[in-house]
């Protein structure tokens, strides 16, 4: 039973190990091949995900490299599918700005503060559903449905602007807690 509370880590070792190869297969423009892996990854993140809550199969490492591993799942495929011309720059760049100031304010307020209690808001969340349905949707486009393309246009523009509103949400937020944290005596 031990090996079975396993099964979410697991899980989440495979997916992350499957970055190199939906890196390449999307650098070298495979597209349905790699709308398969990238699928199987999603697909593994959801049975993770359920089996860690299903069963209460929980652990810190868990839930410290999940998030990373989709992460970088994700900001991988928009920086391979830049690189090859599938995707702008520019929304690459605004996808991993909001990562990178995510990470430096939890950097920054872990220094000066001490440790914290974030979790992903709704809005981070529909920011990361929109960026995955994004890369489905222009996979699905380049591969097997060139329907897609009129949708992949509308997407880039919702990930755009849901995702410059998460980060000014997680940045009024980050503050919020600074501000009062610093207003705290010191005990």
């Amino acid at each position: 039973m031990q090996i079975l509370r396993q099964l979410p880590n697991l899980l989440t070792l495979l997916r992350l190990g499957m970055t190199v190869p939906i890196a390449w297969l999307l650098l070298e423009q495979q597209h349905a091949q790699a709308l398969i892996w990238f699928a199987l990854a999603g697909a593994s993140d959801g049975l993770d995900g359920f089996l860690a809550r299903r069963y209460g199969w929980v652990s810190r490492f868990g839930s410290l490299v999940d998030p990373l591993a989709d992460k970088l799942l994700l900001v991988t495929s928009y920086i391979c599918l830049s690189i090859v011309g599938e995707l702008p720059v520019w929304l690459t760049l605004v996808v991993l700005g909001r990562d990178l100031l995510l990470v430096v304010g939890a950097i920054v307020y872990r220094t000066v503060i001490g440790p914290f209690g974030v979790r992903p808001s709704l809005l981070g969340k529909l920011s990361t559903l929109l960026q995955i349905v994004l890369v489905l949707a222009l996979l699905l486009e380049l591969s097997i449905q060139p329907a897609f393309v009129e949708v992949h246009g509308v997407l880039e523009w919702l990930v755009l602007l849901v995702t410059l509103a998460s980060g000014a949400d997680y940045c009024r937020v980050w503050l919020g807690k600074f501000i009062s944290a610093r207003r705290e005596p010191v005990r």
